[in-house]
């Protein structure tokens, strides 16, 4: 069984409760058992530092995520995962900006944020890029959050 816990520092009022199935759904997809992580909602300032501090980067940015595992060549009872940081003014931004739903863009960057955490990283090349955005696309699909 998977753990995982949204922790809403942002005092987002919007319902999220979803996001507990765009988690789940991630994970089965991927054969992910007994794995643990956490979903921390933050504002611009707050993922500005992070940003700069672990990224080197001076901006704000939509979604961090932070690993725990480098290799899964050690079998643990329970996988711990790591962080993901979701800016939610990035992203009630981005959902105007791309002119779809918060419920869509937060989904969405979860669910980006969690295939980080798996391993996946679209800035290595083209090909990862693809995989990455297609695995995220089809995960939202299955769960029809599409606008």
């Amino acid at each position: 069984m998977n753990e995982f816990e949204i922790v809403n520092k942002f005092n987002y009022k919007k319902e999220y409760k979803y996001l507990d199935d765009v988690i789940n759904h991630t994970l089965d997809k991927l054969n992910v058992e007994k794995a643990c992580l956490s979903i921390i909602f933050i504002d611009d300032t707050e993922m500005h530092e992070l940003n700069k501090k672990y990224r080197g980067i001076n901006r704000t940015t939509d979604v961090l995520s932070f690993a725990l595992e480098d290799n899964n060549t050690f079998p643990l009872p329970i996988r711990e995962l790591g962080d993901i940081f979701v800016s939610i003014p990035k992203m009630q931004a981005q959902a105007v900006e791309y002119e779809h739903s918060e419920k869509r863009e937060l989904s969405f960057l979860v669910c980006h944020g969690l295939l980080h955490l798996l391993g996946y990283d679209h800035t290595k090349s083209k090909e990862e890029e693809k995989k990455q955005f297609s695995l995220q696309e089809e995960i939202l699909n299955d769960l029809n959050i599409v606008l």
